[in-house]
């Protein structure tokens, strides 16, 4: 659900405050603010968005601005789809790509 136009965006007072008082070179600006909205003034900045177990450095661009935070801090870690067949499929794989390696070292 979209925030009120009435009420505005939601962007904490604190992170303006520390992108007002640091050059956007300096490092990044460590926040746990995954629901603030991105400012057209936090261009260029690098935040280091909290997603739970640590910190991901996340550039912000013009493209970003008016999105969350935490959007660009995903929370889970994607293992991979698949188990054994998968393995097994990814071995053959393998072996082909060095079979055709071998092959092409012999002509």
């Amino acid at each position: 659900m979209t925030r009120s136009v009435k009420k505005g965006p939601y962007v904490y007072d604190k992170l303006l405050k520390k992108v007002a008082a640091q050059a956007p070179d300096a490092g990044a600006i460590k926040t746990w603010e995954r629901n603030s909205q991105i400012h057209p003034d936090f261009v260029g900045y690098t935040f280091a968005v909290h997603h739970g177990n640590g910190f991901t450095d996340v550039l912000i661009s013009e493209e970003m601005v008016g999105h969350r935070l935490g959007e660009f801090a995903p929370t889970k870690k994607f293992g991979r789809h698949g188990g054994k067949m998968q393995k097994e499929l990814d071995q053959k794989k393998r072996q082909a790509e060095i079979d055709a390696a071998k092959a092409a070292k012999a002509a």
